[in-house]
């Protein structure tokens, strides 16, 4: 039994954090501005977790995620990662984000159609702003409508969708302007 442990890792992008327990990743904290803003989000939201040598597990998941973050290609679907306490419907929404291939991106629509739940959008949209396990379940290639690549979430760090992205070498649209937020498309009406 390994218990909760943590440490930070060098990326192409600054100083990552990952948490891991007995069960697998319970998190990946993606760099703030500053390490020590990286080292004290990870201790907020894994008080109980002590910095250790990380397991094979955790390994995997930071070679992992230091090839991604230099724009390489990587598999991290075998990664564990212990879901205890996440709701059941953000799980699915994770496990169907994590087979989103690198270079490629899907609505939060889509993401909800393929559950068949095309109502839960907002669903869709609120589990990947909670997602805890950045990178190893990639949130960044789920988009809002429109394919504009939004804020990240909170384990997110300094780090926007679209410098992710981008990594990755997939170029979502242009930021929303204020017109399309005041204005949306209206459908094409029928001839008469």
């Amino acid at each position: 039994m390994v218990g909760r442990g943590y440490c930070i890792f060098d990326t192409g992008i600054g100083r990552c954090g990952i948490a891991w327990g007995d069960l697998g990743i319970v998190g990946v904290q993606l760099p703030e501005a500053r390490e020590i803003d990286t080292r004290r989000r990870l201790f907020q939201l894994y008080p109980d977790a002590r910095e250790l040598r990380p397991p094979e597990n955790a390994e995997v998941a930071i070679e992992g995620i230091a090839l991604l973050l230099r724009g390489g290609a990587c598999d991290l679907s075998g990664v564990m990662l212990d879901m205890t306490g996440i709701p059941a419907f953000n799980q699915r929404v994770y496990a169907l984000a994590r087979s989103i291939p690198r270079g490629e991106t899907r609505t939060y629509a889509e993401i909800a159609n393929a559950l068949r739940a095309s109502g839960a959008v907002y669903s869709v949209a609120q589990a990947i702003a909670r997602n805890p396990f950045m990178i190893i379940v990639p949130c960044h290639r789920v988009l809002e409508a429109g394919h504009y690549a939004d804020k990240i979430s909170p384990n997110g760090g300094a780090i926007s969708k679209r410098r992710l992205l981008s990594l990755e070498g997939t170029h979502p649209t242009a930021s929303r302007t204020l017109f399309d937020v005041l204005l949306p498309v209206a459908p094409p009406r029928a001839p008469p």
